[in-house]
């Protein structure tokens, strides 16, 4: 996984100037948090980016703690200006190697779990198990292989657009492994087309998630699609997860 910080950090100095704020998706998160969490308490948010649903968070009252691997993590101070002291704790580090104290009321995970392999994400969810209090819930974006493999083949253009803060030619392109579900998202910048970056995203239908949790101490209770809370379970032609949702939300708890 040595490519994830250069990725991430890379890519997040092209978007910075127009997603480094606090937006309505960020809102979205804090009512999913709110609808299929605690009202209030501890929360973890691992993965945090520039740390605008952290800060979303933290002003919706939950004491926060941020952890981002990549340079994006060097716009929280200024996004999280206007907090209260102890509202937000931030760490730029590797949340696979960080130790922290457990007693988390709620662990999120917003569009990045994938990264690695199935033992990297066994060890991951082991160590999300740890940092919930009993009776908490961790809460993780999974990606959706139904929808990435209709995507195997598929390039973008993206042309700038400054008014938004979008200033660079950006050129992406999707490819799908199919045996090991697996997507690879492959980047570059039009004016340097040399220099690519990719990221590789394991993708888990529920019946996978579900077999991958065994010996980890959570359990899947719960899938959100959009506004629609589903049960495990068989739900034959669904096609949110069929065809509309690149992604679901896992509602996860500890089995002891």
């Amino acid at each position: 996984m040595d490519w994830v910080r250069d990725f991430y950090s890379r890519t997040g100095a092209w978007w910075a100037a127009a997603d480094a704020r606090v937006s309505e998706r960020d809102e979205r998160r804090v009512a999913l948090l709110r609808a299929h969490g605690p009202a209030r308490g501890r929360v973890l948010e691992l993965g945090s980016g520039y740390g605008s649903t952290a800060v979303s968070t933290a002003r919706a009252g939950y004491a926060v703690t941020a952890v981002e691997i990549s340079d994006r993590a060097l716009a929280v101070p200024e996004l999280a200006a206007d907090l209260p002291p102890g509202a937000l704790t931030a760490h730029q580090a590797d949340f696979f190697e960080i130790e922290l104290p457990g007693g988390f009321d709620a662990v999120c995970y917003w569009n990045g779990f994938g990264v690695g392999s199935d033992a990297d994400q066994r060890r991951l969810l082991a160590r999300i198990a740890g940092w919930l209090r009993p009776g908490g819930v961790a809460m993780v974006d999974v990606f959706n292989p139904f929808v990435w493999a209709g995507w195997d083949g598929d390039e973008e253009h993206l042309l700038p657009d400054p008014d938004r803060g979008y200033r660079h030619e950006l050129r992406e392109r999707t490819s799908f492994d199919p045996v090991t579900c697996t997507a690879t998202d492959t980047w570059w910048d039009t004016a340097d087309p040399a220099r690519t970056l990719t990221q590789t995203l394991r993708c888990y239908t529920p019946a996978d998630l579900s077999l991958l949790l065994t010996g980890t101490g959570l359990a899947l209770t719960g899938l959100v699609l959009g506004e629609t809370e589903l049960p495990p379970g068989p739900h034959p032609g669904l096609a949110g997860l069929l065809r509309e949702h690149h992604e679901y939300l896992a509602l996860l708890r500890r089995t002891a």
